[in-house]
């Protein structure tokens, strides 16, 4: 554990943790990481909230977005209308190194026979190119995603930088109001079941008796990409 990091964050929790959501997101775009601070999303399920909210306070924050090659068209098309909607200014697409790609998955198959070297290709790795430079990154994590997410604090250490979870303690009521009252639109998938969206050859429908992320590398055992998880 990085002492320092670690400390800092829980710094940041006593401080700024009890805000209210637009208020913390606030604070971090413009008082504490001014032009450091980037956010990540997936454009998924839940993703319009926390744009949303960004927009909100600064349309100009840059928002890094995985193409990952495996989307589903959903999900391509679904960020280039919240994109649109939001007025989102500074998004940037970070694809997969094609040298490293073409050495470690010439055939495109390489999800098939390890879910982990292929979310380090396509996730991890291109993640952290695209987040140099900056001190601190915003997530939608959420305890009530279960697994690992169960746990989660506003503002967490990880590789060197401050997370934060501005959405950490919402509840799928939350999220379901929120979309109402702004307008959002839906992600189109979620009309057919899917409630995590991430790559199609690694996402089902939820398990029937399975927690919101159960329809991701459904039957492997694994539960994340790497982004937020060591692999």
């Amino acid at each position: 554990m990085n002492q320092p990091g670690w400390a800092l964050a829980q710094r940041l929790n006593r401080l700024w943790g009890s805000l209210d959501t637009p208020d913390l997101i606030d604070t971090v775009l413009r008082r504490l990481y001014p032009e450091r601070i980037a956010v990540t999303s997936a454009f998924g399920a839940e993703s319009a909230v926390i744009l949303s909210l960004v927009a909100e306070c600064d349309p100009d924050t840059p928002v890094i977005f995985l193409d990952t090659d495996w989307h589903f068209p959903e999900t391509l098309e679904y960020r280039d209308r919240l994109i649109e909607t939001l007025g989102l200014r500074n998004v940037n697409t970070q694809q997969p190194d094609p040298v490293a790609t073409r050495s470690l998955d010439p055939q495109g198959d390489l999800h098939e026979t390890d879910h982990d070297a292929c979310c380090r290709l396509r996730k991890v790795e291109p993640l952290a190119r695209a987040l140099y430079g900056f001190d601190a990154w915003i997530t939608g994590r959420k305890v009530f995603h279960g697994g690992a997410r169960s746990v989660l604090g506003v503002f967490e250490w990880a590789d060197g930088r401050v997370k934060v979870n501005p959405l950490a303690n919402w509840t799928p009521e939350d999220i379901k109001a929120a979309m109402a009252e702004r307008g959002l639109p839906p992600h189109p998938l979620t009309a057919e079941g899917y409630t995590s969206i991430g790559c199609f050859p690694c996402t089902r429908r939820p398990a029937a008796d399975g927690d919101l992320r159960s329809g991701r590398w459904a039957g492997t055992g694994k539960t994340e990409c790497g982004i937020h998880a060591a692999l």
